[in-house]
């Protein structure tokens, strides 16, 4: 695909997907959806990490309230389900580790396609609004699931109907993301994060993701069941092999994602 909203890059194994639309905070059009879904897609066959960033000063202000005309008269049934489901899909399903470093305001939409990241890394500049309530809607692309998860219902509820500004610190201390870091050095610190996981067990890593993801719907004893299984096709990896044999030779070890 010939990419015009995002830029899409790939090195020593990190895939670095950069939403390109700083005119418009990177506001989420059809186009750049279509386009995320699929870089996406292709860093999962050729990468071993992938990181969602904003050009510009924002990550991410949400939908654009301009696309396709007249936003009022938009179908939003049918533009999540066709457009946004796809996308998001992606994210989570992903076999790879995924993470969004949020260089900026990440608003609306743009806050919960940070949150379906598998970590979120936010400089100490970025905030999180759940902005949906000021123009008449309600959360949307997954924000109604990710965030009673990840900061319960009491504080998800004010973050939702006050349509509050989360500062990142704040957002680090509810558990919503991972890490605020600095401004300065930001970036350095989300590429070396990503260099460690792109030189990781990258099998480990797709069923780690998804046992934590089943763990939501599952019983004890069904995750039990999941652990057992999933840890037995770790163990017939060469990377589990690998592990051993440098563990015991007191090395690193040199994993293949394999």
């Amino acid at each position: 695909m010939d990419y015009q909203t995002i830029t899409f890059e790939i090195e020593a194994g990190t895939a670095v997907l950069t939403l390109n639309r700083p005119d418009k905070m990177n506001a989420l059009n059809g186009q750049m959806r279509a386009e995320i879904t699929h870089a996406v897609r292709a860093a999962a066959e050729t990468a071993r990490v992938l990181v969602l960033t904003g050009a510009g000063r924002a990550f991410c202000s949400g939908q654009d309230l301009g696309d396709a005309g007249n936003a009022a008269a938009t179908d939003l049934e049918r533009v999540l389900r066709d457009e946004y489901v796809p996308m998001l899909n992606a994210i989570t399903e992903c076999r790879l580790p995924v993470i969004a470093a949020v260089n900026g305001p990440a608003a609306g939409a743009g806050a919960n396609l940070a949150l379906a990241c598998d970590v979120v890394i936010a400089s100490q500049e970025a905030y999180f609004t759940q902005a949906f309530t000021r123009i008449g809607l309600i959360p949307d692309a997954g924000g109604t699931w990710t965030l009673p998860r990840q900061v319960g219902l009491a504080r998800a509820m004010g973050a939702t109907l006050f349509a509050d500004k989360v500062p990142a610190r704040q957002a680090a201390d509810w558990g919503m993301i991972y890490e605020a870091v600095p401004e300065e050095g930001f970036a350095a610190h989300w590429r070396a994060r990503a260099a460690q996981l792109a030189q990781g067990p990258t099998e480990a890593y797709s069923h780690l993701k998804q046992a934590m993801r089943a763990s939501f719907e599952n019983s004890y004893a069904d995750q039990l069941t999941l652990e057992a299984q999933l840890q037995g096709a770790c163990g017939r990896s060469r990377d589990f092999k690998e592990g051993v044999v440098a563990f015991l030779q007191k090395r690193p070890p040199a994993f293949e994602g394999r």
